[in-house]
């Protein structure tokens, strides 16, 4: 200790001065909640405003971390994003064709670390496409892509023949439905939520989005069915129940292109092979961008993308990356005849 004050030489006073400060601080944050329990019980209940005036006064040795605090939300609020709308926006989405056109993307620019690397794909309107590959892949990555999330370093990404950019934002949006493995879900009823996605769907709609999720399913078991209230958060349901809840609520958007980001993880393979006969059935008309762990929720698709390193590995049917990509047989073998691609729980 006696080092350190020599060290402090002229500053010494000041070093105190701020250890006096702080023991200051210190004490009057222990002192803030008998204050404000004098302010509520003697002040506010009796009418005695010189009180409340008073006490209130004390509480000013708090206003150095107030400013603290409207400093940091000031610097929120004045960043400018770089996202933003064209002068004359696109407001309608033709179809869910997507092009991607040589794209590169790092989510910090100019860093040299790529998150996607010269990706050069192209996706038919209605065509269901698996996307798999391990952990880091880029797998989320291209998919924030195409709702614009991100813009990329380099190439283009096209939605409907147009390139993302020359969207009004909200409108592209709406007509790429994300669902996410963990989405959230809101105090109120089941149909309070499912309108999230629609807020003018009737309940005849709701319901058959809710068929095709194979959310009806538990739905019905409940004794006020589509009333039944959601806690907040969806705790009052399993985490297969909301996510089936989630992918309802995306369908009553109606979107040109629906994408399950790993959203079935939480269901049994029975019920994800049910949902994705119901989706195929009724949104032939959709793109479904469908990203999994299990080989099984993909193999049904028109064609699957493997994903290595922010890197096309290959995109091919379930049966010829079979023959021909050693990452989709490295996955199947892990899974399929190791036993990997077990049921998970409703």
């Amino acid at each position: 200790m006696k080092s350190v004050l020599r060290q402090l030489g002229r500053f010494r006073k000041d070093a105190l001065a701020c250890v006096g400060l702080t023991t200051l601080e210190v004490i009057t944050d222990i002192l803030l909640p008998f204050i404000t329990a004098i302010i509520i019980d003697q002040g506010l209940e009796r009418g005695d405003l010189p009180t409340v005036y008073r006490y209130g006064a004390l509480m000013v040795v708090m206003i150095s971390m107030s400013m603290a605090s409207i400093r940091r939300i000031d610097e929120v609020l004045q960043e400018r994003p770089d996202l933003h709308n064209p002068a004359h926006p696109v407001r309608e989405v033709a179809d869910g064709a997507i092009d991607f056109d040589h794209v590169n993307f790092s989510y910090k620019h100019g860093s040299g670390k790529n998150a996607l690397t010269d990706i050069d794909l192209h996706i038919r309107a209605g065509e269901t496409i698996g996307v798999i590959g391990g952990t880091g892949s880029g797998k989320s990555s291209l998919v924030n892509l195409i709702c614009r999330l991100y813009d990329v370093d380099s190439g283009q990404v096209r939605v409907g023949g147009r390139d993302v950019k020359e969207y009004d934002m909200e409108t592209l949006r709406n007509q790429v439905s994300v669902v996410l493995q963990k989405n959230t879900l809101f105090s109120g009823t089941i149909l309070d939520n499912l309108r999230w996605g629609d807020p003018n769907a009737t309940q005849e709609e709701c319901e058959a989005a809710c068929r095709a999720a194979c959310a009806d399913e538990f739905i019905d078991r409940f004794p006020e069915g589509y009333q039944t209230r959601i806690e907040r958060g969806g705790a009052n349901v399993s985490g297969g129940q909301k996510q089936r809840l989630c992918i309802a609520r995306a369908l009553l958007k109606k979107p040109k292109v629906l994408i399950l980001d790993d959203s079935t993880s939480a269901v049994d393979t029975a019920t994800d092979a049910k949902i994705r006969a119901a989706l195929a059935k009724h949104l032939p008309g959709t793109t479904k961008i469908i990203i999994a762990q299990r080989i099984s929720s993909v193999e049904d698709a028109d064609r699957i993308l493997v994903l290595d390193n922010g890197r096309i590995d290959g995109f091919d049917t379930h049966e010829n990356l079979l023959k021909t990509n050693a990452i989709y047989q490295e996955i199947y073998d892990s899974q399929v005849k190791g036993g990997g691609d077990f049921d998970q729980s409703a």
